[in-house]
């Protein structure tokens, strides 16, 4: 938690997205200044301070719609807290629903839990300054013009620059995909998740998302995604017989083969990110040629083993030299916008990631076992608590009491933890810098302004690297706004400082009396069906469904893995299913990353040698990655019986092609992935099996 507390993550926020961000923020309230407008300035800076941040990185259609939803909810947030402010009984009602309905969101992903959070928060804020049904609206029209106002200045290059998020996201898998390649090999290197899976994640949404953008120019980058997606393969399964060769000629030459790999896939993401033609991986890629070309006469392995491996990554090494030239070719398409001379049919997002009605997922949700409604119900009775409180008590500037329990309360505890001390911090140090500033140093309006701009590029950059730093630059910014209004910082310092305190405090008691703790298991179990169904698409001859299968196994990942980070952050969390999560990571890694060999091998070759044993051994997979899922979602043993026999069997059967036949090199890297395969479904097993038994033994005990 200490660690979270002060890590300080890589900066993903472009300084070009900050400043026209606090464009969109300053002109507005410098022009409302100028012209003695203070107050419209203000309404038009406070919308656009808290829409801001849904600028983020995706097709241009998205964030439009994302922005401008955005901009209405925080509107309609900032009318009804206006309207209501005056009457404590209905804004009290107001904020339990509002809450319920902006914590629900969080089923719908973070950015529109983010929306929902703000319009909660504007709500709470502007309840502080009631005004009739006509004030109330121009103080919500004049929240909803700053929203708007970010939106245009977001998709202002649009035009311009039509196609620069697809580009961008594709070079920086080219990119990513080269350093790791570069790498060398570590000796758990099979335990680790295949590489750039978050990459070739956003890729997918952004190429065949709901929100995708229009054009021929889409079906240039979709041959380069479907490309890097064939490239990644070929290297796992280069990388993976490499790492098993010993030392020599043999292995030096493949090693720098891998090299060359590496220097094209980054040329190839220079040319994408720059628009221009992949000329400069001519060199790379020569070398690449030559020393394949050296390989053949070289002197082959006494060990028969080392020989059958030489002979698959040979295969693998052509196969990847293949498509080293189509990214190269098809690069400069993208970038000259020339032609690609294939017919692709139209690509759509697959069925396991494709944006459902808004209104179905919150119907999906609304059940006490659902996170996203146990949070939604806290945070509503929460801040509608806090609200009534601040009310009853009387204290002078009482909002930021329900305001910071809506920012503190998140649905997991680490979450919640760490935000709401690193709330107090950021805030109190921002109070105490922001108000000695403007009372000694900055009595003029317009270096106000200038402090205003700077703190709030601070605040877009650093919130998503420490949230601490970006409370601390957001307080100071709303300090300046209400110093604007005619509230003296130096007075009100004290109060906003404990109402602050407060809020966080009472976030945390209402979390420990009514936590909502991890669901592991579940998102194992998923994650292991994910990769039962991309292993099984990878017999059936459709494309298009091992894309989505393979896409959806991204998906589980991750979800998988962010429920066992939140798991890590409880103040007690269960050790033996920590452990046992990790160890299920590691040899499912092991298992995809074979199935990824196996995909290369079967998309590279016609040959297709004892095709019917290897459609029973890959039922025989099926069945057992069945009933592991089974056993990790309900918590017993799962019976894996006689596959190890099955696969020794299949071995048999497949080392029986002979040397010169064209299917020997296919048959050997058959069973050399079925082998992988078989190791890590049957440790899979065994660790279901030893974790059943310790927890029989810790019952027993009890």
């Amino acid at each position: 938690m200490l660690r979270t507390l002060i890590e300080l993550k890589p900066r993903d926020v472009p300084f070009s997205v900050a400043l026209r961000n606090t464009a969109g923020l300053v002109l507005p309230l410098g022009i409302g200044i100028a012209t003695g407008h203070v107050t419209i300035g203000l309404g038009i800076a406070s919308g656009a301070l808290n829409t801001m941040f849904l600028d983020q990185p995706g097709p241009y259609r998205l964030r439009m719609q994302r922005m401008l939803l955005g901009a209405l909810g925080a509107g309609l947030s900032g009318f009804a807290g206006s309207l209501l402010g005056a009457n404590a009984v209905t804004m009290a009602i107001a904020t339990l629903i509002c809450g319920i309905s902006g914590g629900m969101l969080v089923a719908l992903g973070p950015n529109a839990g983010r929306a929902g959070l703000t319009c909660i928060i504007l709500l709470l804020v502007m309840s502080a300054d009631p005004k009739d049904f006509t004030g109330a609206a121009s103080a919500g029209l004049l929240v909803f013009a700053g929203g708007l106002i970010e939106m245009l200045l977001a998709l202002a290059a649009w035009p311009l620059q039509r196609y620069r998020p697809e580009r961008s996201a594709l070079a920086r898998v080219y990119r990513e995909l080269a350093a790791i390649t570069h790498r060398p090999f570590s000796a758990n290197r099979l335990e680790k998740p295949p590489p750039v899976t978050q990459g070739l994640l956003d890729v997918e949404q952004l190429l065949n998302g709901a929100h995708r953008a229009r054009g021929a120019e889409m079906e240039r980058f979709r041959v380069l995604a479907q490309i890097v997606e064939r490239v990644r393969l070929e290297l796992l399964a280069f990388g993976d017989a490499i790492g098993a060769l010993p030392e020599g000629d043999a292995r030096q030459t493949l090693l720098r083969l891998r090299e060359y790999a590496s220097r094209t896939l980054d040329g190839i993401g220079e040319a994408l990110e720059h628009g221009t033609t992949a000329e400069a991986t001519s060199g790379a890629i020569e070398g690449f040629d030559a020393a394949l070309a050296s390989l053949d006469g070289m002197a082959a392995y006494e060990d028969p083993l080392h020989r059958r491996t030489l002979t698959v990554v040979q295969a693998r090494a052509q196969a990847l030299g293949g498509q080293l030239r189509a990214a190269i070719r098809n690069a400069g398409f993208a970038g000259s916008r020339g032609e690609i001379e294939a017919e692709k049919e139209e690509t759509r997002l697959p069925a396991t990631l494709r944006t459902l009605s808004p209104f179905a997922t919150l119907r999906a949700n609304l059940h006490l076992q659902s996170v996203a409604f146990r949070h939604a119900l806290r945070l509503g009775v929460c801040v509608c608590l806090a609200l009534i409180g601040e009310r009853v008590s009387g204290y002078p500037h009482g909002f930021w009491v329900p305001m910071t329990t809506a920012i503190v309360l998140k649905p997991d505890f680490a979450g919640t933890f760490s935000f709401g001390l690193l709330r107090v911090i950021g805030t109190l140090a921002g109070l105490v810098l922001t108000t000695a500033l403007v009372h000694y140093a900055l009595s003029n309006v317009w270096e106000q302004l200038a402090f205003l701009a700077l703190l709030s590029v601070g605040f877009r950059i650093l919130t998503p690297m420490n949230y601490g730093l970006g409370v601390m630059m957001l307080t100071g910014l709303i300090v300046l706004l209400l110093a604007f209004y005619g509230i003296a910082p130096g007075d009100t310092m004290l109060a906003r400082g404990i109402a602050t305190t407060i809020g966080c405090t009472f976030a945390l008691v209402a979390y420990a009396l009514w936590p909502t703790w991890e669901q592991l298991r579940p998102a194992l179990a998923t994650l292991i069906e994910s990769y039962r169904a991309y292993f099984h698409s990878l017999f059936d001859g459709d494309a298009a469904g091992r894309r989505d299968a393979r896409t959806a196994s991204r998906s589980a990942r991750t979800n998988a893995q962010a429920s066992l980070d939140r798991l890590r952050g409880e103040p007690k969390p269960d050790s033996g299913l920590i452990a046992l999560a990790e160890s299920v990571f590691a040899n499912a890694n092991r298992f995809v990353r074979a199935c990824m060999a196996l995909e290369a091998v079967l998309q590279d070759s016609r040959e297709r040698p004892a095709h019917t044993q290897v459609i029973a051994f890959a039922q025989r997979i099926d069945a057992a990655l069945g009933d592991i899922a089974d056993g990790l979602r309900h918590d017993h043993p799962a019976h894996v019986e006689g596959l190890r026999s099955c696969e020794r069997e299949l071995a048999r059967t497949l080392a029986a092609v002979p040397p010169d036949d064209a299917a020997h090199a296919v048959a050997l890297a058959i069973a050399d992935a079925c082998d992988r395969a078989t190791d890590s479904v049957n440790t899979l097993a065994h660790l279901l099996d030893r974790e059943a038994v310790a927890h029989a033994g810790r019952v027993e005990v009890g």
